[in-house]
């Protein structure tokens, strides 16, 4: 599917199954775990980073995280990290639950609370020392089932906040 849809991509795909034979030109499939850091390590040693990211793994909450945050820092600035199949945030044999729709253990839950970050030089906190995801991610989009996460500097400044303070 994926090779119809980037006609001129490199494409570059892990499953925990041998897919070789699917391989083509610009088609390069490694055996492995998406929560096996040798693996993701050797792929971006092979590749270099990546401009978009699509995780289409085993849906599985705490993989979907791990992936996520193991990976970003792997993605270019301007890349484009989609994350697909996240309606297993709400069911119980892939980690995720409904008892609390904002848990950071469930994929929905995880990527709410990134929200805030997009706005951390609003935070009325002198001294707060932003994270990663602050400093790097620019937006995100959630549709049916899918997340769409940007990367690039987050570094628009406040027209209100100065040091933690309100100028006003």
């Amino acid at each position: 599917m994926w090779k119809h849809y980037f006609k001129k991509s490199k494409i570059v795909s892990i499953d925990i199954y041998d897919k070789s034979p699917q391989e083509e030109k610009r088609i390069k499939i490694y055996k492995g775990s998406q929560i096996d850091n040798k693996i993701l390590d050797e792929i971006y040693n092979d590749c270099g980073k990546f401009d978009i990211i699509i995780d289409d793994g085993s849906h599985i909450n705490e993989h979907v995280i791990y992936t996520f945050n193991y990976l970003l820092p792997k993605l270019k600035k301007g890349g484009i990290y989609v994350i697909e199949d996240t309606q297993t945030s709400y069911w119980p044999d892939f980690g995720g639950g409904l008892k609390e729709k904002n848990d950071k253990s469930t994929i929905y839950g995880y990527f709410k609370n990134l929200i805030d970050g997009l706005n951390y030089k609003e935070y009325l906190l002198p001294g707060y020392k932003p994270t990663y995801f602050d400093l790097n991610i620019v937006s995100i989009h959630f549709y049916h089932n899918l997340i769409f996460i940007y990367k690039n500097d987050n570094n628009e400044n406040s027209n209100c906040v100065e040091e933690g303070k309100l100028k006003w």
